[in-house]
């Protein structure tokens, strides 16, 4: 009996520190799970595009039907820029994406936003490729 407790312990253990209390920026683990998708900007631009719109739509829809889902809207940046400027810009993209959702009816008490800049890449490369995945608001459902 106490042998099975311990082994219950050390499974528990091992399970919690196998999990990942922040995201890591390893792009497969960045871009799997979650129910919506992340929409992606032009450079040094928060507009919202119209790819992006029909992106946000089908995301509203979600949370339309599981309506005790609460997001929190990431926005970031690529790498160049000032860290400063791209903490501002940041927080405009994810504060464009959160009065787009409003419009289609999204209680703004579910959402809150969180700017992180440059400091989360998506992808760590250092090309318009790279960079392209980086300009991007990201939904963390809560």
């Amino acid at each position: 009996m106490r042998s099975v407790k311990i082994l219950l312990a050390l499974a528990m253990f091992i399970g919690l520190s196998a999990c990942s209390c922040r995201k890591s920026n390893n792009i497969a683990d960045a871009t799997e799970g979650g129910p919506l998708s992340d929409v992606h900007f032009a450079f040094d631009s928060y507009a919202i595009e119209p790819a992006a719109k029909e992106i946000l739509k089908s995301n509203a829809e979600w949370l339309t039907e599981n309506d005790t889902a609460n997001v929190t809207i990431e926005g970031h940046c690529d790498e160049r820029g000032t860290a400063e400027y791209n903490m501002a810009l940041s927080a405009k993209r994810a504060n464009a994406v959160l009065d787009y959702m409003k419009t289609l009816g999204i209680d703004a008490a579910r959402m809150t936003t969180a700017p992180y800049g440059e400091e989360l890449p998506l992808d760590p490369g250092h090309d318009e490729a790279a960079w392209s995945k980086n300009r991007r608001a990201h939904f963390d459902v809560k």
